[in-house]
C-alpha cells in the first residue's frame, strides 16, 4: 500500500541512515500538484501568523481620477487591497504595481513600508514590464495546463521556462514527459491543450506569490528531479526561493506576475518541439510547449492573430536548458528561476 510521501520523509529524517536511503517517488502527477498547494496553504499561514502586532503605513496612490493617501496594514495589505479603494476598474485592469516609481511589484504581495503607488495595466505608455509579466504568466499557466491535459498515467515533470523575450513570438515551457519520449503531437491534442488553458484562464484565479526557504521548497518539489536540482542555486544568494500559485499549480518564479488569469485574453497553444541534450546531458530530451496569448481587452481580428499563430508554431529559438553550454551560466538565469 502506498503511503503519503511525507510521512515517509519524517521516517527517513528520524532514520539514523536517513541520508543513504533514496526517498521513494512515486506521487502522481495529481497528488504532488495537491500536496505543493497544500503545502503552500500552510506555509502562507504560518507567515500570516507569524506577523504579531498589525503597524499601520501610508500608500500614497498616484493616478486617476486623484492622488489619494490610504492608510494601510504593513505586510498585510496588497497593492489589489489598495486598488478595492479606487474602483472596480483598478481592481480588474490592473496587472502590476509600481512602487516609490522604479520598483515592478506584485499585485496580491504585501507591501512592506510606506511607499507612493502607482497601478500598471496593458495600455500604460511604457508597457514593457508589464508585457513581460503577461509573458511569463502566461507561462506559468502553460505548465499548469500541461499538467491536467494528460491521462493519470502519463508523467508529467515540468522543467522550467525561459526568461521573456516579446520578440521571440511565443511563451514557452520545457516539459520532461519521460514515458512518451516520441511523442508527436496532433492538431488536435493542440487545440485540446488550448481548451485547458482558455478554461483554467477564465476561473480568474488570483496568482499568489510567497517566498519560501530552500528546505521547504525542496519538499515540496521532492517527486521532481529537475526542479530540486535547480533549488539550492536558486536560493544561494539568500536561501529563499519565490513560488507562485495560481489555482492549485504552484511553481517557481522571480516574477512579478500580473494580477489574474482573468487578464489572459485570446490564446493559441501552437505546437511542441523536442529538445535534444547532448550525450553527457542529465535529460537526454524535453518536449518545448509554445504558444501565444492576448491580454483581454487587446483586440485583434481573425486575419492578424493568425499570422502571430504561425510566427508562434516555429521553434522559439530561446536556449535549450539541457545543452551542456548553457549550463555554465548562473542558474538563477535558467530556471524556473529563468522566468525574469
Amino acid at each position: 500500500m502506498k503511503r503519503h510521501i511525507t510521512c515517509l520523509s519524517r521516517i527517513l529524517m528520524q532514520n539514523n541512515h536517513a541520508k543513504t536511503i533514496p526517498v521513494a517517488r512515486y506521487l502522481s502527477t495529481q497528488e504532488a500538484t495537491d500536496r505543493r498547494n497544500h503545502l503552500f496553504t500552510l506555509e502562507k499561514k504560518r507567515q500570516q501568523e507569524k506577523i504579531g502586532r498589525i503597524e499601520k503605513i501610508e500608500v500614497n496612490y498616484k493616478g486617476v481620477p486623484k492622488n489619494v493617501t490610504l492608510v494601510m496594514n504593513k505586510d498585510i495589505s496588497t497593492p489589489y487591497d489598495c486598488a478595492k479603494h479606487m474602483s472596480e476598474w483598478h481592481v480588474e485592469s490592473s496587472a502590476l504595481a509600481l512602487i516609490d516609481g522604479n520598483v515592478y511589484w506584485d499585485m496580491h504581495r504585501p507591501l512592506t513600508e510606506n511607499c507612493t503607488l502607482e497601478f500598471q495595466n496593458f495600455t500604460v505608455a511604457e508597457p514593457q514590464q508589464v508585457n513581460k509579466a503577461f509573458w511569463k504568466t502566461c507561462s506559468l499557466v502553460l505548465g499548469a495546463c500541461a499538467s491536467i491535459a494528460f491521462k493519470n498515467d502519463v508523467t508529467v515533470k515540468l522543467h522550467s521556462f525561459p526568461g521573456p523575450d516579446i520578440r521571440s513570438g511565443s511563451f514557452i515551457y520545457d516539459i520532461d514527459l519521460p514515458s512518451l519520449p516520441d511523442w508527436t503531437p496532433s492538431q488536435h491534442e493542440l487545440y485540446t491543450i488550448t481548451a485547458e488553458f482558455v478554461k483554467f484562464a477564465r476561473q480568474g484565479h488570483l496568482i499568489e506569490r510567497l517566498e519560501v526557504s530552500q528546505d521547504l521548497a525542496l519538499e515540496m518539489f521532492i517527486e521532481n528531479e529537475h526542479k530540486s536540482s535547480q533549488i539550492p542555486n536558486i536560493a544561494k544568494t539568500n536561501g529563499k526561493v519565490t513560488l507562485y500559485r495560481v489555482g492549485k499549480h504552484v511553481d517557481i518564479s522571480k516574477g512579478p506576475l500580473i494580477s489574474n488569469t482573468a487578464q489572459i485574453g485570446r490564446v493559441s497553444i501552437t505546437s511542441i518541439h523536442k529538445l535534444t541534450g547532448s550525450t553527457d546531458s542529465e535529460v537526454k530530451q524535453l518536449h518545448r510547449f509554445q504558444g501565444v496569448a492576448l491580454p483581454t481587452g487587446v483586440i485583434l481580428n481573425h486575419f492578424a492573430f493568425s499570422i502571430l499563430t504561425e510566427r508562434a508554431k516555429k521553434l522559439n529559438p530561446a536556449r535549450s536548458p539541457i545543452n551542456k553550454y548553457v549550463e555554465r551560466h548562473d542558474a538563477s538565469e535558467i530556471v524556473a528561476a529563468r522566468a525574469r
